[in-house]
């Protein structure tokens, strides 16, 4: 891997399987990568296929094994097919990401039904079908790991994002109860939280924003995907086999 995108923790994943949603880019590759690198094998999922295929194409390059699926993950019956043919395949699925997300920011007076809805789908929605999925196979193994991928914004709110910081507290309190529930099958269930990470998304905001964005964070700095890969690939290993129902914040102290 690239030193941008080297991972600074050390994990072994090897003999595992992962699904990661929202692959193509961003957070998504970053963490796709950092499972691959660690002896996983990994499913990446997303609906743009083109970018799934340079993702997975990175992946091989570094040597480590990964598959592309093209999947809309609000799509019930294409998930429950995605994770079967996962299963199938690899023979087993050990750790679940889910990370695909998007924004349609807007003042609430004027966000639109579509505007919510979208949001919700794919970032709520999305998260519980995929989740729901990956619970037969693992309570079956009696052990898994699965990462939500929520937002500091779900945890203080973002003027413009009612839609988004909605479906990311969404994510929490699902992460939460659902991680009480598949504990007694030694399944994990957490979340991390990201601030503002260096990412196409964020790069939409412009630098005016971004640079107000830096003088509120007390490190200085945007985060990288990198910093949250390597928070989702500690909760995927075995030295976080004691914590379930927790939110990591990944925001340079800005929450603090």
């Amino acid at each position: 891997m690239s030193e941008r995108t080297k991972s600074r923790v050390t994990v072994d994943l090897s003999g595992r399987a992962a699904l990661v949603t929202g692959a193509g880019r961003g957070l998504g590759r970053a963490i796709a990568q950092s499972l691959a690198a660690a002896g996983a094998k990994v499913a990446c999922v997303d609906i743009d296929a083109d970018a799934l295929a340079e993702t997975v194409q990175t992946i091989e390059n570094d040597g480590a094994q990964a598959e592309a699926l093209t999947c809309d993950v609000t799509d019930s019956e294409r998930v429950n097919e995605v994770v079967r043919q996962v299963v199938k395949q690899m023979g087993r699925l050990d750790i679940l990401v889910n990370n695909a997300g998007i924004t349609r920011d807007g003042i609430f007076m004027r966000m639109s039904d579509d505007q919510w809805d979208a949001v919700l789908a794919i970032n709520l929605r999305g998260t519980f079908l995929f989740t729901r999925a990956v619970a037969r196979p693992m309570v079956k193994a009696r052990g898994g790991r699965i990462i939500n991928v929520a937002s500091v914004s779900g945890l203080m709110g973002n003027p413009g994002q009612a839609n988004y910081s909605a479906s990311k507290a969404g994510v929490i309190g699902l992460t939460r109860t659902v991680a009480r529930e598949l504990a007694s099958r030694n399944i994990t269930v957490n979340a991390v939280a990201p601030g503002f990470i260096a990412t196409e998304m964020t790069a939409k905001l412009g630098e005016e924003v971004l640079s107000q964005v830096r003088g509120q964070i007390p490190l200085g700095r945007l985060g990288e995907p990198q910093d949250v890969a390597d928070a989702v690939l500690y909760l995927a290993s075995d030295a976080a086999g004691f914590i379930t129902g927790h939110v990591l914040t990944i925001d340079g102290g800005l929450t603090a």
